[in-house]
This record gives structure tokens, sequence and C-alpha cells, in this order.
């Protein structure tokens, strides 16, 4: 039997309303959405989404062994979300707490602008990482975690009680994952040091694979700022550059303690960086230390012929990162099948109907799929 993971963290369901196929692409949503004014809209796509969901169910459709850990409550859209896991023998190890409310996202995904979720966090945000037991983990290889800035309990008090559950899962061997979640600056988590939980938390993060712009925000906000004014209405990944702004915060997370990175950088590709030293990954994983140690690569993004949507494209990317962990996967091929899975990820308006098996996505790899910058690294 393959090593077994752990995907614990924000739920919820998506709504999608999708726009009609002759809608044109915009520049501004102003050019959409104006007060008083009528929008015809095909049929509404919903999904799970959410870390769990998206990194999760991707992780099952891309052939791992995991079980999914998020907090719902006992209301009609947790009903949802148990009856669409089901679907994927997923459901048993969801925390469903009476009287709560689930959390839901509506997500506005317009044509030529990326796209916006108006949320409401429920039951994520009594999560606080004791519902995780230790007889939970007693063959567990992989723990990840998703979107702390968008569950309350795990930023107040300065992080403690993500602390604590990473601390856990070290003191048990268990290799450790953590993804962060966008930010809205006039929020509570918006006003958390999150450079000052980061250092308590980095220390026992082996991957640690945040959006190039969560991070930015969190660790130098001088810099956001800077390049949300430079990109106006469009997307700050376009004007990023690996040696001037990629890199340094990449080499700023390691400084803080995590043993490797991984940055999200959207429709231009994947930064990885891992330390010198990954002696100290969870033992249960397994991992090739040798062909980690020190290893960097800027991975760009796989051709597609067109972008339905965005929505968990990070999310499906990470799954295929770490499901290529547990089979052992060069960090090479990891890196592909990451930036593979997110591409595939945008033919579709959810997370994971656009997923193959891991093996089918390193047959389209291996026989040549092409990048979408095709220029020489």
């Amino acid at each position: 039997m393959g090593k077994k993971a752990i995907v614990a963290g924000h739920i919820c369901i998506d709504i999608t309303p999708v726009f009609p196929k002759n809608t044109h692409s915009v520049k501004d949503l102003g050019e959409i959405f104006k007060p008083g004014k009528l929008i015809h809209m095909s049929s509404a796509d919903v999904h799970t989404g959410g870390a769990v969901a998206n990194t999760g169910l991707g992780m099952k459709i891309l052939g791992a062994d995991v079980r999914l850990m998020g907090k719902i409550g006992d209301d009609a859209f947790g009903g949802m979300i148990q009856n669409i896991l089901k679907e994927y023998h997923a459901d048993d190890d969801l925390l469903v707490s009476k009287g709560e409310i689930t959390s839901y996202s509506v997500v506005v995904a317009a044509p030529g602008v990326d796209r916006i979720f108006l949320h409401c966090p429920g039951a994520n945000d009594t999560f606080d990482g004791t519902e995780i037991e230790d007889a939970m983990l007693a063959d567990v290889a992989l723990f990840h975690f998703g979107y702390p800035p968008i569950m309350k309990k795990m930023y107040e008090d300065g992080g403690d009680h993500l602390l604590a559950l990473f601390r856990k899962m070290k003191e048990k061997h268990i290799a450790t994952s953590l993804d962060m979640a966008a930010i809205d600056p006039d929020s509570p988590a918006g006003k958390a040091d999150w450079e000052g939980i980061l250092k308590k938390v980095l220390p026992y993060v082996d991957f640690f694979v945040p959006s190039f712009e969560e991070l930015c925000f969190m660790l130098d906000r001088s810099l956001y700022e800077s390049l949300l004014k430079r990109a106006g209405n469009g997307d700050i990944t376009g004007l990023l550059s690996v040696e001037k702004e990629i890199a340094p915060l990449a080499d700023r997370c390691l400084s803080l303690g995590a043993k490797s990175v991984l940055l999200k950088c959207g429709a231009p590709g994947l930064y990885f960086k891992a330390s010198e030293d990954m002696a100290d990954v969870g033992s249960r994983l397994g991992l090739q230390e040798a062909q980690w140690n020190g290893y960097c690569r800027f991975e760009k993004s796989y051709r597609i012929p067109a972008v339905i949507s965005g929505t968990g494209a990070g999310d499906t990317s990470i799954a295929a990162f770490l499901t290529s962990l547990l089979e052992g996967e060069t960090p090479r091929n990891a890196l592909e099948n990451a930036a593979a899975a997110g591409a595939l990820c945008c033919t579709a308006y959810d997370a994971t109907s656009g997923l193959k098996p891991l093996e089918k996505i390193r047959e389209m790899i291996d026989s040549g799929w092409e990048k979408a910058d095709q220029t020489e690294e």
C-alpha cells in the first residue's frame, strides 16, 4: 500500500455563475457590473471549494491515498459538500458541527479578468486543529494544511493553534505542507502579524506552498502595494522577475525556517527552492534528500487551447506536487506535474473536472506537451 496523506483546513461550497459563451472579454469588471443592470447568465456551476476539496480531491483523482478533514455545518450547503465528497469516497473524515453555518463562496469569473470571491467563512472560523486526534495520524506520511488566513482560530493569538498543529505533525515524523490564501487588508486577518506567525510556524513546515501575492502581502507590504499600483486592474504576476522579486521572497521564507518553498506565480509558472539540507523532512515520507538538497527551478506553465477559469489552479498544482512526493518522483518531475495539473484545471470551471490520473499527466508531458512560453530558460 502506498504512502498516506491528510489534507486539512478550509472547505466550502463554490457557486460560480457561468457567463454566456458570447460574452466578450473585459479589462474592468465595471464594464459588466453597473447598478440596475440585468445581466443574463448561463447555468450556475456548483462545486466544493477551499484547500480541503480542491487539493484533497485533486490528490484523490491523481491517485493518492488521502483523507479530507474540513469542518462543515449541518445545513443545506453542508449536505451538498457531503454528497459531492461521497462520490469520491472522501466524506468519512468531515467534521460536521451542529448549528454552524457551512462556508460558501460566490465566484465571479468574468472573461478577461481575474476572478473575485464573495466569501462566508462559516464553520472554518471555529476549526482550531484539536479536531485532528493522534489516532488519525498512525499511518500518515504527509500532512497538508490550507488557507489559515481565512480560518479565524488559525491566525488568532499569534497563530498558536497553527503552530501547535504543525508541531504535533513534526513530533510524529510526518512531512508537512502549508498553503495560504488571499487576505482582505481591511479584515481581522489583514491586521494580523503574519511575519510573526510565519516566524513561529515555518520551522515546522517542510513544503511551504503559497502564491507570490499572498506571501508578498505578508512579508513585503510595500513591494506588494507597489506591484498593485503598477498593475492597475491587471495581474501583478505578469510584472515579476525571478531575480528581483520571486527568488528574494522565497529566500526570506527559507531564512525563517521553511525547508523548501514552492511559490505559485500565476500564468507564468511556479518557482521552487529547497534548503541545502532536507534531512529533517518527515521520515515517514522517505524523501530522497540528495535529489532535493538545494534544488531550485522556475517551472513554466503548459500551453492549453483556452482558459475557462483559473479557480483552484493553484490548489491542483499543489495536489500534483504532493502526490508526486508520495510517489517518490524527482524534483523536476514533481514540478512538471504541478505545472501540468494547474494548466488542466484551467480547462474547466471548477478545480477538479479537468484533472487526470498522474500517470496520464506524465504521458502528456513526456509526449512533448508544449510550454506556454517556449523561449530558452
